[in-house]
């Protein structure tokens, strides 16, 4: 498969990718850049083991943060909502009701859990099967990196890839 060096990516693409090791060691897996709805792209949707859907939105900084004004909208789209941030980050200006998570390119840490908002069975098997549907078609498209070009998604998957 074809391999992302770090050198390629943003800071808060790196941030992502220590996140979803941090996840890994949970038992959750994890997909990054995923739409579950119209108009919203969370940075990272986490799966874990019991079915239950985390959100984590990772801040490059300061006015990464300031100018996220879409993050109230990813709480309807999730059992639990963090954001994820490097150790530098003032983290005082972070919102009451939310997890945070501090890490870097490597690793993360869970910091302050955030609080359970159970999803409704219906938007659950919904965002569950897009979850799958969003990483086989990632899956596919690094095995062969012409089918994304050939076969874009049908407006039953959802998202693009």
């Amino acid at each position: 498969m074809a391999q992302l060096t770090l050198i390629e990516s943003r800071p808060g693409q790196l941030l992502a990718r220590g996140v979803a090791r941090a996840l890994r060691h949970l038992g959750y897996v994890s997909v990054e850049e995923f739409v579950p709805a119209r108009g919203l792209r969370v940075d990272v949707m986490a799966l874990g083991p019991k079915g239950e859907i985390w959100v984590i939105e990772c801040k490059s900084g300061l006015a990464d943060f300031r100018a996220d004004g879409k993050w109230q909208g990813y709480l309807d789209w999730c059992d639990r909502y963090f954001w994820a941030v490097d150790p530098a980050f003032p983290t005082d200006c972070l919102p009451d009701g939310t997890g945070l998570i501090v890490g870097d390119a490597y690793d993360a840490e869970i910091l302050r859990m955030a609080p359970e908002r159970v999803l409704p069975a219906a938007r659950r098997k919904v965002l569950t099967r897009k979850f799958a549907v969003h990483a086989a078609r990632r899956l596919h498209a690094l095995r062969d990196p012409g089918v994304a070009a050939r076969f874009p998604p049908t407006a039953t998957e959802g998202d693009a890839p």
